[in-house]
């Protein structure tokens, strides 16, 4: 039997184990200084040839990776634009468009092959990727643009990328060093070192531990994130967790059993395991997301579920993305760390 221990997140012996990981979380906002740095001449390179070719008909976003442009661009891209994360391109880009591809690794034949055939087709293409990997080879011509990158932290190369195509009018602002301060901000607040009774990461994590955690987002680039963190719960504790629009959750915090004041609570966590709704809140103000949570809250509040609001205060889109989204998976991890299996 599983159960949560949380003694354990103030334990220095226990927080050594993932010493390492928590490191690299708190590292996040130097990467995204370091990437945007060491790129930046030639970003103002493909900025000067933007300038000189002019706005593409459309945009094509390659690779896996390509689902967060999506959700930051659609609302405010002047021109079409399509994440195609299957190798390739569609049938139709060519010349009169520009491709961007992020390739975390560049190792990516589906990514190369993207590319690849953006260079062949002669449209406008602009890679983040490490410099002589597969991708970097198979990006290489005249109308080509690497953005060099060291790898691995696929949100720092988006927010590279981002930041090229707000450059070209194309996109909000994605200002890093914002985005790298809203990162620096969250990993000072759920630092190991700060107790469990101020640290946000660490109350999430005993919100969550013996719940099915139910995460929304009512923005587009919040539901993104609340997706993300779903899915990092889910890794960390081997147990479920989802994230959906607030239709699809409604119903969920409408079959929990409500509360009563004489129920045996011991006999009742052996029953079932009950929801907690989990709001990332981006200060997102538009009417049907505020509706939206007024439904789900006073679903959650008729039923006794407890509710936890995550809150992101960033001056950007893209640096409130960024925030809640770390938020979450600190949240995550304290919880992999108390979670104990008895022997």
């Amino acid at each position: 039997m599983t159960w949560f221990d949380e003694s354990r997140l103030d334990d220095e012996r226990a927080l050594t184990g993932i010493d390492q990981l928590l490191r690299s979380l708190a590292a996040s906002g130097a990467r995204v200084r370091r990437e945007a740095a060491g790129a930046l001449e030639p970003l103002q390179e493909a900025v000067r040839r933007a300038a000189e070719t002019g706005r593409p008909r459309a945009v094509v976003a390659a690779g896996p990776d390509s689902r967060l442009l999506r959700a930051v661009l659609e609302p405010y891209c002047p021109v079409p634009f399509v994440a195609w994360p299957a190798p390739g391109l569609p049938g139709w880009a060519g010349s009169l468009d520009l491709v961007v591809v992020l390739a975390p690794t560049g190792s990516d034949p589906g990514e190369a092959s993207a590319a690849a055939e953006a260079v062949r087709r002669g449209a406008q293409l602009v890679v983040a990727a490490p410099e002589k990997s597969l991708v970097a080879q198979h990006a290489e011509g005249r109308d080509s643009t690497l953005l060099p990158v060291e790898g691995g932290d696929t949100l720092a190369m988006s927010i590279l990328m981002l930041t090229y195509l707000n450059s070209i009018g194309l996109g909000p602002e994605a200002d890093a060093d914002k985005v790298a301060d809203a990162l620096d901000d969250v990993a000072t607040a759920c630092s190991p070192h700060r107790d469990i009774s101020v640290n946000p990461g660490k109350i999430l994590a005993l919100s969550l531990a013996d719940s099915l955690p139910v995460v929304w987002g009512g923005s587009v680039l919040a539901a993104r994130a609340a997706r993300r963190v779903a899915e990092s719960l889910r890794r960390a504790s081997g147990r479920g967790a989802i994230a959906g629009v607030a239709d699809d959750l409604l119903p969920v915090l409408e079959a929990a059993r409500p509360r009563n004041v004489f129920d045996d609570p011991f006999a009742e966590e052996k029953s079932s395991v009950r929801p907690v709704l989990v709001i990332l809140d981006d200060g997102a103000t538009d009417p049907i997301m505020v509706e939206q949570r007024r439904l789900l809250t006073e679903a959650a509040d008729t039923r006794g579920v407890r509710v936890e609001v995550v809150e992101a205060n960033a001056s950007t889109e893209v640096a409130r993305y960024a925030s809640l989204l770390l938020q979450g998976t600190y949240a995550a991890e304290y919880l992999r760390l108390g979670l104990v299996a008895d022997d």
